[in-house]
């Protein structure tokens, strides 16, 4: 699954969580977008920890920034240590949050390094310390953010709409079928969720943009919004031609 702006940018089926199944799966997405934008190099991506989608993402665009989402780092700890140490889990995620709000790259490894510490000193429980160690063994992929302004530090969108994804599969019993099927079922989904319109609150919110596709783009094609998504999704015949009309 690919992201961005509050959108489902690439969906697709891979066959496992290996690097060379991960790569053509994110190849889709790069193929897709050079339809629309050729020679695109996106500067960065935010992923979880997985090596695996770290690579894939470096081989696909190699001139890409791949930043570590430090959000997870709060999650594996928060997963491990919030029930049985409560009182130490607050003191660590406040340090740990209060690393992440450092004002430049020099000032968060610092803080990183220093909570380190202190979770040495005071003989952290390993579940904790682990995650711990792993933030400061892996600073360069976490600090990298404060070389590109603007970039994502957190993968909280993309876990969003992934929420979104976990229930519809899990109301549809999963995937049927091939995978053919099963990637024209996920495709579908996704184009729904980027072109169903918000409730009318939140269109008053975003500017009176009515859905996620026209948030992005900043325009709509048509008022209606099923016009609108078949608008969007006909490609201008882009992989095929017209059909005859004869």
């Amino acid at each position: 699954v690919t992201a961005g702006n509050g959108c489902l940018l690439g969906t697709e089926v891979a066959d496992s969580a290996s690097q060379e199944n991960l790569t053509a799966a994110y190849g889709v997405f790069k193929k897709e977008i050079e339809d629309v934008k050729p020679g695109y190099k996106p500067a960065t991506v935010n992923t979880d920890g997985w090596d695996a989608t770290q690579n894939s993402w470096k081989a696909l665009f190699p001139s890409i920034a791949v930043i570590a989402c430090f959000l997870h780092v709060f999650i594996a700890i928060r997963d491990r240590a919030k029930k049985k140490f409560k009182e130490l889990f607050f003191s660590i995620s406040t340090m740990l949050w209060h690393c992440y709000k450092a004002e430049s790259k020099s000032a968060f490894s610092q803080r990183v390094r220093r909570l380190d510490e202190w979770s040495l000193k005071n003989k952290v429980p390993p579940v904790i310390m682990d995650k711990i160690g792993g933030l400061r063994s892996n600073l360069p992929k976490f600090s990298r953010a404060y070389d590109f302004p603007g970039s994502h530090r957190t993968s909280n969108m993309i876990d969003r709409l992934m929420q979104r994804m976990d229930r519809h599969l899990f109301s549809t019993q999963y995937f049927h079928g091939n995978r053919y099927s099963a990637n024209l079922s996920i495709r579908a989904w996704a184009l729904i969720q980027n072109f169903a319109p918000f409730n009318p609150i939140t269109i008053k919110q975003h500017k009176d943009y009515m859905c996620p596709a026209e948030k992005m783009n900043g325009f709509r094609y048509h008022d209606n919004w099923l016009h609108n998504l078949l608008i969007s999704a006909s490609l201008g015949g882009c992989r095929s031609h017209p059909p005859n009309p004869l």
